[in-house]
């Protein structure tokens, strides 16, 4: 998928196996980073990303279930669950503008 203009985000879904533990902690920090942005953060299991979503961001462990479960949103794979470059990579793209690679 190529990549979206950051202004084009407006929801991003956090998703992981259960959508109850690691994409809560991570979507608590994206929130807390991006307040005052107007992008709403949603945490869910990788098998129900909601059709509203403009950009998935999951474990590149849980990548291939995200693509199946949203073959048409843009995702943003990460290693580690907090301070992961492609993480801080998106939140910069969102405050600075500019396009975001997925």
């Amino acid at each position: 998928m190529a990549g979206i203009d950051s202004k084009d985000i407006r929801k991003i879904i956090v998703a992981c196996d259960a959508g109850m533990g690691s994409s809560v902690m991570l979507a608590s920090q994206l929130k807390k980073q991006l307040k005052n942005t107007g992008v709403t953060v949603e945490h869910t299991p990788v098998d129900s990303i909601p059709a509203d979503a403009d950009i998935v961001v999951c474990h590149s462990g849980l990548a291939a279930r995200a693509r199946a479960a949203a073959p048409d949103k843009p995702l943003v794979p990460f290693q580690i669950f907090l301070g992961d470059p492609a993480v801080t990579k998106l939140v910069d793209a969102i405050k600075n503008g500019g396009t975001v690679d997925a």
